[in-house]
């Protein structure tokens, strides 16, 4: 690895060409990243963002701009479906930068953290779990030609052997970090249907342990909270300085601490905080009071993590939540009159005809404003993960496959193309002409994006010539 003592180092943080064949341009910076460079130029480092799916940039694009830049440091995010993406990126770059150290971060490193390094020798470093903390103590490192023997949280090539380091506690007081530093994106790139909606984290953690999910892994099975002072004033600089439309609040269950969520409420009311928001969050961690004060507080969509509405495959992915929550929650979201939609997994081993009939009754029988129907995705590092490996189905190890609506494993009990077959007939009758109406008719934020969703589903459909769909891409971000 590149020895570079200097006391003034550059970092680029890198957020890779969308894979070849899918369109996975960011609705908003990534906030990870956004909070990497806050910190690091707190701390007085050169720091440069390239989003090359904001920006619709390429390999070839990617190498201009680490050229123009001469980084000291590149971080390159990924989750499963960019990380072919990201090694490609890596590749590239070390060619083109050879004594440039190039970091890899996202869940899919940090779950194949060893793997990665033995197989790719472009990568020096992996950043495990919260990178923040991290990455600042590297550039440390770096800029003062120290061992990185002593930084936690790290995996990395020291000659041709492995070094894998402690694991970096998390960080438990959220509130010192600094506001995301969104000035470093291409902020008139991150629109929903022309607006701006930007996350907002009020805490870390989630003490629930779904076989399908890392966010344990990730960010820890204890909840770190922000004061909910701190997160208002945050949002107040949101609107002040960036002028956002709406936000969405980026917990992995916004919900749990119910009297914390209340106090944000009230933070919000005597500040006049009204602008559209969103969450999303679980059926076991609502009430109706509850619900009924977020639609107080102008929340115009709640997502439920449902997953299925069958018993048998609640309980194979360790959901912990039941169908008698799922039916509760929605009525109550019903009867305050917050819109809501629905997270459906389908094709879990196990699943069949019958268990999808469950959960697709389900969706019928309560309507719900949105659906969100992606298939089961065994992500490296998940319980899912190791027990399609256990039972020896078949898995693609093609990560760009994991978009959540491409099936990536052997089911027997459900193929691959009834899949795709249930999924495709459903949207087709859910985004009905009487559904955009209704929801054009509701006329608030979110219902407005929910019909234009529904009406670009029918005009997909057409197929229309490549010059088509390449400006009409452009058109449903602006």
């Amino acid at each position: 690895m590149p020895n570079l003592e200097r006391k003034s180092i550059k970092v680029a943080l890198v957020n890779p060409p969308c894979p070849t064949g899918t369109f996975l341009h960011p609705q908003f910076p990534l906030k990870g990243l956004a909070y990497m460079v806050a910190l690091l130029m707190k701390h007085g480092y050169d720091v440069k963002v390239i989003d090359c799916a904001a920006l619709h940039i390429d390999y070839d694009g990617l190498k201009r701009e680490i050229n123009s830049f001469e980084p000291d440091i590149v971080g390159i995010t990924s989750m499963t479906v960019t990380f072919q993406s990201a090694l490609q990126s890596a590749f590239v770059i070390k060619n083109n930068c050879p004594n440039a150290i190039v970091v890899l971060g996202g869940p899919h490193a940090t779950v194949t953290d060893i793997d990665t390094l033995s197989k790719f020798v472009y990568v020096d470093v992996v950043v495990r779990g919260e990178g923040e903390q991290t990455i600042l103590e590297l550039a440390g490192c770096v800029a003062t030609g120290e061992s990185l023997h002593s930084v936690a949280g790290i995996t990395f090539r020291k000659n041709s052997e492995i070094v894998q380091n402690t694991d970096r506690p998390f960080i438990q007081n959220l509130d010192d970090l600094p506001y995301p530093a969104y000035d470093f994106f291409p902020m008139e790139k991150y629109r929903f249907f022309g607006k701006k909606v930007f996350p907002i984290m009020t805490g870390r953690g989630c003490p629930f342990r779904c076989a399908f999910c890392l966010a344990s892994k990730m960010s820890g099975s204890r909840i770190r909270a922000r004061n909910p002072k701190n997160v208002v004033d945050e949002l107040e600089w949101l609107i002040g300085t960036h002028g956002v439309d709406a936000f969405t609040f980026h917990d992995e269950t916004f919900t749990f601490d119910r009297n914390r969520v209340l106090e944000i409420f009230g933070e919000m009311r005597r500040r006049k905080i009204d602008i559209p928001w969103d969450c999303s969050t679980r059926v076991d961690q609502v009430s109706k009071r509850l619900l009924a004060k977020m639609r107080a507080a102008n929340c115009q969509l709640v997502g439920f993590g449902v997953e299925s509405n069958s018993p048998k495959i609640l309980n194979a992915m360790k959901k912990g939540t039941t169908v008698e929550q799922n039916e509760r929650a929605v009525t109550w979201a019903k009867e305050v009159g917050l819109s809501f939609g629905v997270f459906i997994i389908i094709g879990y081993p196990g699943e069949t005809m019958s268990t999808v009939k469950e959960s697709l009754d389900f969706i019928r029988k309560t309507e719900p404003d949105d659906v969100y129907i992606s298939f089961a995705m065994p992500y490296p590092g998940t319980a899912f993960y190791d027990l399609v490996k256990e039972m020896g189905l078949k898995l693609s190890t093609d990560w760009h496959r994991y978009d959540n609506v491409t099936p990536v494993f052997e089911n027997p009990s459900l193929p691959a193309e009834k899949m795709i077959e249930i999924r495709k007939k459903f949207f087709n009758h859910f985004y009905s002409p009487s559904y955009i109406l209704r929801q054009s008719l509701k006329g608030d934020f979110y219902s407005r994006g929910m019909s234009r969703t529904a009406l670009n589903h029918h005009l997909w459909q057409i197929k229309p010539p490549k010059w088509v769909l390449s400006n009409f891409k452009k058109l449903t971000l602006q």
